[in-house]
């Protein structure tokens, strides 16, 4: 097993370890985050500003190198767009968050605990992958037809 492949598994099981001890794996705790006038939990503020602050740190680094520390080339998103896309997007994404619970990181280390909700949600998340390729291609093969 390369280097690479070895220091994924670990920055991916970090990620997960961190999932799990911030509470980021229980539906119950991001709906509790929303909900605004009932119950509502400010813990997951705090998780994201955290998130939020060790990315800022991480992309502030990244953008001054030239390659990752393994030497690979970067795949940075540089595009500063915001069309109807990215927002048709952001609210589907942010409903089905709200709705299960799940976002898609925090429902794949649930998988590992053989939580039903997270099986459902990652089946749904899929689906809804497959189902933007074929729209996605579709609207290509469509777009280079009328070029």
């Amino acid at each position: 097993m390369s280097k690479q492949r070895i220091l994924e598994f670990l920055i991916g099981l970090l990620f997960g370890l961190g999932l799990m001890v911030s509470g980021m794996t229980d539906p119950g705790k991001i709906i509790g985050f929303l909900d605004l006038f009932g119950t509502w939990d400010p813990s997951l503020a705090f998780v994201m500003a955290g998130a939020v602050l060790v990315g800022a740190l991480a992309f502030a680094v990244a953008r001054r190198r030239t390659s990752t520390l393994l030497g690979g080339a970067f795949d940075l998103p540089w595009s500063r767009d915001i069309d109807s896309r990215l927002i048709a997007g952001s609210v589907v994404f942010g409903v089905g968050w709200g709705l299960a619970g799940f976002c898609p990181g925090p429902a794949l280390v649930s998988l590992g605990t053989g939580n039903l909700k997270a099986v459902v949600f990652v089946l749904a998340m899929l689906a809804g992958m497959a189902v933007f390729e074929l729209l996605e291609g579709r609207m290509r093969r469509t777009a280079g037809a009328t070029t």
